[in-house]
Parts: C-alpha cells; structure tokens; sequence
C-alpha cells in the first residue's frame, strides 16, 4: 500500500489536531477525577452532619433543604437522590486513601454501578479488577450481571483469605487463580442443543473462542487445540491449551459431557507434569489444569484434594437460567463451600 506524503499544511493540520484531543481527553479525565473526588467529600461532610447529636433524626429535611439550595445555585446534579448517592458512596468507601486510588482509573459512573452491591467483598473485587483491567461502565455492569464475583474461587474461600487476596490485588495488582477461576462457566452463546459430543463442545468453543476467552476471564490467550504428547510411546492429546499472562502460566481446559469421575484427575495430573517438564518456561508458574464437566461431586472432590494438584474442577450451563435460579445456585455453593471450610477448621 502506498504510503501518504502529506503537505506541510497538512502535516501542521495534522500535529495541531492530535495536540488538541489529546488535551480534551487530559481535561475530560482531570474533570472526572475532580468530580468525584467532590462527591465523595460532599458525602462525607453531610454524612457527618447526620451523625452530629440531636440533628441525626432530622436527617430527610437536612438533605432535602441542602439538596433545594444546592440545586437553585449549582444545577441538577445536586437533587436529594443524588446527594443520598454521594452519603452512600462515602460510607460503602470510608478510606479516602483507597478512594484516591480508584478514582484515577473509575469514573463517578463506575461507582453508581458498584454503590448497590451489598457485600463488601463483591464491592471490592468489582472495583479493583475495574482499576487493574480498566473496564467500562458497561462492561462493568455486564460482569456485575453476570454474577462474575459469585462463581469466581475467591468467592467460596474464607473471609480471612478473601481480605488477604483483594489486599494484595489492591496494593502490588497481582492476579491470583482464585481470582481468575469460575465455578459455573456460562457457555449458552455456543448454540448447543441438549444432546452434543465432546467434539461437538470443542468446536462449538472454537467457532466461538473470542467470546470464551471473554468467559474464561482476564488475561487467557489460545495456544492450541488437541495438542499431541508423548509418554513411553503413547500419544495422548490436551483438549484446549491456553496461556494466561496474569497468572504466567499455561492452562489447560479438558471438556468432559457428564459429570465429574475421579479418574479424571489422573488424566490432568499426567497433562500437567508433561508441560511443567517439557514446555515450561523458566520464569513461569506451574501450568494449571480447568475440567469442565456437566455436573460434579463436591465431596468426590474434596476427597482427591484436587486445589493441591493444581486442579480446578467446575460445571458449564449451555442454557443461562433465569437469573434467580442462578443467583440461589450461587448462593448455596458458596454457603456450602463455607460450611464445609469451617466444619475442616473445627
């Protein structure tokens, strides 16, 4: 293709736009940090109006007298519905510090997204995997949806170690397996009927493999499909190969159509030892390994101690269920999972 010679008119033209949007998008960003920096402030200082003696039980008339006097000298965006906005957000995020981190990365809008979550832990992951990823609005508020934060490992690991994990997300920005592993993955864009073969899963997945990298989770590239080994003569194939740059290390994804059976972690041990000793890298992580089943065991795998392997075992739905079938499905998983941990540490 030939390359364009521009004139010096054109060139100057050309130098002078970039100079100019590139100065819009500076202004845009610097507004969008001193926006919200403001909000947060104005929550803050009305919150501690309200939690001042006797005034605390006038707290509607406080907010909505401010919000008419506000509103006639500044403009819309001080309505009573907004400033109960601003209290929240300087409640559900009390530590300016981490704020001022966030806030260069997060618009006000990113965290009207983020004020509804009821559980800090959720908040918290929503938000730094935002910083760290740089997600939009509405990619933000389609992971939210998708109860990204409920099928994450992270989810069904004890409160001490979910703090411990976001803690070191926050400060160094380092993407852990737990943060990246899903318990169910949600593959209903592959178009599959209710009777496939494996096969029939692996070339859906391929046929669609933009959008399961999207489901698989940050940082995942494809490296192969079937890869052959060999072991004392005999060959043996991987299903799909990945490799996440977050995590430094190969991945392996083995699809299976039932459920989960225990000789299944043979198999992936075997996988795994053979790219730990023939393809890994030095500065790499040991690979791990993901099977996908229709269904599974918890006690099955509790039992084999699969986490220790470097295994991760978690169901695929071909059909996404009505949200509060999902949301309960979640929420007993995690409960279970809970349980089961505390019952260990008993």
């Amino acid at each position: 293709m030939a390359k364009l010679h521009l004139t010096r008119p054109q060139a100057l033209l050309h130098d002078v736009r970039a100079l100019i949007t590139e100065a819009q998008r500076q202004t845009a960003a610097a507004v969008n940090v001193g926006l919200t920096m403001l909000y947060w402030r104005i929550g803050k200082r009305i919150g501690e109006e309200l939690l001042g003696g006797e005034r605390a039980a006038y707290g509607e008339q406080i907010v909505a007298t401010l919000s008419r006097q506000l509103a006639s000298e500044y403009g819309r965006g001080y309505t009573k519905k907004n400033l109960h906005r601003m209290i929240q957000f300087a409640e559900v995020f009390p530590d300016e510090e981490i704020v001022a981190t966030l806030w260069r990365q997060l618009s006000w809008s990113h965290f009207r997204e983020l004020l509804p979550l009821d559980k800090p832990f959720q908040r918290d992951f929503y938000a730094e995997m935002c910083r760290i990823e740089g997600w939009s609005v509405r990619a933000l508020s389609e992971r939210i949806d998708s109860m990204l934060y409920e099928r994450t490992a992270l989810s069904k690991q004890p409160e001490a170690l979910i703090r411990q994990e976001l803690a070191v997300l926050r400060s160094k920005g380092q993407v852990s397996p737990a943060l990246v592993l899903k318990d169910p993955y949600v593959l209903d864009f592959l178009g599959l009927t209710d009777r496939f073969l494996e096969r029939d899963l692996e070339d859906a997945i391929l046929r669609e493999l933009e959008t399961f990298l999207l489901e698989l989770g940050v940082g995942f590239s494809f490296v192969a499909r079937q890869k052959r080994i060999q072991v004392d003569g005999d060959d043996f194939y991987i299903d799909l190969l990945f490799y996440n740059r977050k995590l430094k290390r190969l991945v392996i994804v083995e699809l299976k159509q039932g459920n989960f059976k225990p000789e299944y972690k043979g198999q992936m041990e075997l996988y795994l030892r053979w790219l730990a000793q023939h393809e890994r890298e030095p500065e790499e992580e040991l690979p791990l390994g993901i099977i996908l089943c229709a269904g599974k065991n918890t006690e099955q795998i509790e039992l084999l101690e699969l986490g220790t392997a470097g295994i991760h075992v978690a169901e695929y739905l071909t059909v996404l269920p009505a949200p509060e079938v999902l949301r309960a499905k979640l929420h007993e998983a995690v409960e279970t999972a809970r349980l089961r941990l505390e019952g260990r540490s008993d």
